[in-house]
């Protein structure tokens, strides 16, 4: 009579097992080495005997997960049908500051498939007050410096970069395959160029801006506006950088994250968003 059998998730991924086996002989079967045994959430010793429907992931400092368990983790995590539509996704940032820095990492996050980079600036020691850069990022191209950021957080997406000044004759052509585009610029004049090019030249494609982040206060006063059938923005619309109110992490932070909702929104509803 053959031993009692039980299943449980490796990694996200289902496996059957010997009833009765413990976390350190299912490690040295699928990972010998791991560092960290997790059964359920929290950690686990190796003696600690498997039941019926536990969850475990095994840890090696330092290693990269393969492509496919890292797509089964998030496909765990963001449900099958949200992770496969990102998946396929490609969605455009034209400005890598405050906003642009944390709405492609958020993006990544989110498993997109492919992202589509433009910025002319290098990260200066003042960006880091609110972009998603570190000191040794100091002196490198944003597009470079931010692909870095991305492959250590999601090597598996694609991450098209370009360092060039965004005009008229350029925007169509380097966004003219995204699904979404988000502009993240600072000025008011590059904001109204970049949303108005792609308005005129690529009018079946959404378009995320944002205006009115500066300084600090009530979160709620940033809220996410339809302006046109394809045209969003995202902000307050009231309070531009002066003395006294700069441009900050938090409030950049969560309109940023404003548009990074917005995009998987858009992706997943389209047509049918109710804003």
């Amino acid at each position: 009579m053959s031993d009692p059998m039980i299943t449980i998730l490796v990694n996200e991924q289902s496996q059957t097992v010997p009833d009765g086996l413990t976390v350190g002989e299912l490690r040295d079967q699928v990972k010998p080495g791991a560092d960290v045994l997790v059964v359920n959430g929290f950690p686990s010793t190796a003696d600690n005997r498997l039941k019926e429907g536990d969850q475990v992931v095994f840890i090696r400092y330092g290693q990269i997960p393969k492509e496919d368990e890292l797509q089964a983790l998030m496909v765990a995590r963001h449900t099958p049908g949200v992770h496969a539509r990102m998946n396929k996704s490609t969605v455009g940032i034209g400005g890598l500051g405050g906003l642009g820095s944390a709405v492609a990492i958020a993006l990544a996050r989110m498993g997109i498939g492919r992202l589509i980079l433009v910025d002319f600036d290098l990260v200066e020691p003042s960006n880091l007050n609110r972009q998603q850069y570190n000191i040794e990022h100091i002196g490198m191209a944003k597009t470079d410096a931010m692909a870095q950021i991305l492959a250590s957080i999601n090597p598996y997406i694609r991450v098209d970069t370009h360092k060039v000044v965004l005009d008229t004759e350029n925007i169509p052509k380097l966004f003219r395959t995204a699904d979404v585009i988000v502009e993240c610029f600072d000025r008011a004049e590059v904001k109204a160029l970049f949303i108005q090019t792609v308005a005129e030249f690529l009018p079946e494609t959404y378009v995320i801006g944002a205006s009115g982040l500066a300084g600090y206060g009530d979160s709620n006063n940033i809220q996410t506006m339809r302006l046109g059938e394809k045209i969003f923005v995202v902000g307050d619309l009231a309070k531009p950088a002066e003395p006294g109110r700069g441009l900050m992490a938090p409030r950049v932070g969560i309109a940023a994250h404003h548009q990074a909702n917005l995009v998987v929104s858009l992706l997943m509803d389209g047509e049918n968003l109710d804003l």
